[in-house]
């Protein structure tokens, strides 16, 4: 892969440095406090008022219709200005594009795209969560509407959307992974209890539990026919796991840039664990970046991954903790002044091995799909 620019690309990068300059946001970094995740809304908005966000999907739903190369150098150019990654909304356009009639995407992309409408995704429940085809919400028909009845967990922005994708039962008597669909189901209605989930870090509000009971959604807002919800979500879970559409290496490159610059104002202060730490972060950052140039290759060759997802999963999951890792190490725990952002992150990347599908699961998903090991 040809890791320079055109001509137009280098317009573009200049351009969005430029913008950067006069348009950062001084957010904490990532994932470590309130103050973060409420101005990702507003990030998101501007992003897109400028020109920098949706480069790569359909102009027909809000997008610029860009080269996937142009995301890239959003993520790098974000990444050396310290500002937050792009939001990762990239999961659910792109199963809305694949699997969404051309009438659901008119009427509900845009908003998504441009950050003008919040979205949240209605999938892991408290008994299936690595085992999604065993969820247990259930979507009834009556007339021409459906009436969703149960309980989701660990969705992300819920108390903030106005829309939830949610996977819910429609047909109890078929195999498990063939009856369930997907609704775009508005989230300001009678039927519908938020409750945010504290987290370790001291997050009060990136995750809530939801809980429908009798909430209504009409039959148009399905995604595809009924039965067809896990071909839906067998795509979003794929480009979920993708580092590359998440911005994961824009985030990893920034923390890593911050603990460097710490570890360079004071170096006596720290052992060889601690530097060994840091190198190791460092290393799992840059093959995690490499990685995802791979991938991104790939895509402009025309190659789509399905299971090989488990693989970045994993190795995103690698690189997180190895970044929280050394933030332990090289900044600390609570500083005199109160300040304990590096635990924060560090604490937050202990979840990577949980969200987005456990490590053991996806280990389990490689031994079989793309190893094809014995289940016995």
């Amino acid at each position: 892969m040809d890791f320079g620019d055109s001509h137009e690309e280098r317009e573009f990068r200049l351009r969005l440095r430029e913008w950067l300059v006069h348009n950062n946001p001084g957010l904490p970094a990532s994932s470590t406090s309130d103050e973060y995740w409420a101005g990702q809304a507003a990030w998101h908005q501007a992003l897109y008022q400028a020109g920098f966000f949706g480069l790569s999907w359909p102009v027909e739903v809000g997008g610029q219709g860009l080269p996937s190369v142009y995301d890239v150098i959003l993520d790098e150019e974000l990444a050396t200005a310290g500002t937050p990654p792009r939001p990762s909304m990239g999961y659910l356009v792109q199963g809305m594009l694949r699997h969404a009639s051309d009438d659901v995407q008119r009427r509900f992309l845009p908003g998504l795209v441009s950050g003008q409408e919040r979205w949240c995704q209605g999938f892991s429940e408290p008994d299936a969560g690595s085992d999604l085809a065993s969820l247990r919400t259930r979507a009834v028909l009556e007339g021409g509407e459906y009436v969703i009845t149960g309980h989701k967990v660990w969705t992300s922005y819920s108390d903030a959307a106005d829309w939830c994708l949610v996977l819910a039962r429609t047909d109890p008597d078929v195999a498990k992974h063939r009856g369930l669909s997907a609704f775009i189901v508005p989230m300001d209605q009678p039927g519908i209890e938020q409750r945010p989930l504290p987290m370790i870090n001291g997050i009060t509000r990136e995750f809530g539990e939801v809980l429908f009971d009798g909430a209504r959604v009409p039959a148009e807002n399905m995604i595809g026919s009924p039965g067809e919800g896990w071909a839906l979500a067998m795509t979003i879970v794929s480009h979920e796991r993708e580092p590359g559409e998440l911005g994961f290496v824009a985030r990893y490159k920034k923390l890593v840039h911050e603990l460097v610059e710490l570890a360079r104002e004071d170096p006596s202060r720290y052992g060889n664990e601690q530097l060994r730490d840091l190198g190791w972060a460092m290393i799992e950052a840059e093959m995690l970046r490499l990685h995802v140039y791979r991938r991104l290759s790939d895509r402009l060759d025309g190659i789509s991954h399905g299971s090989e997802g488990s693989v970045d999963k994993l190795l995103m999951t690698a690189a997180e903790q190895a970044v929280g890792h050394a933030g332990l190490a090289i900044g600390g725990g609570a500083r005199p002044d109160g300040d304990d952002t590096w635990l924060r992150v560090y604490l937050y990347s202990r979840a990577q091995s949980v969200m987005g599908g456990t490590s053991q699961i996806q280990r389990n998903l490689i031994a079989t799909r793309l190893l094809e090991l014995p289940t016995s």
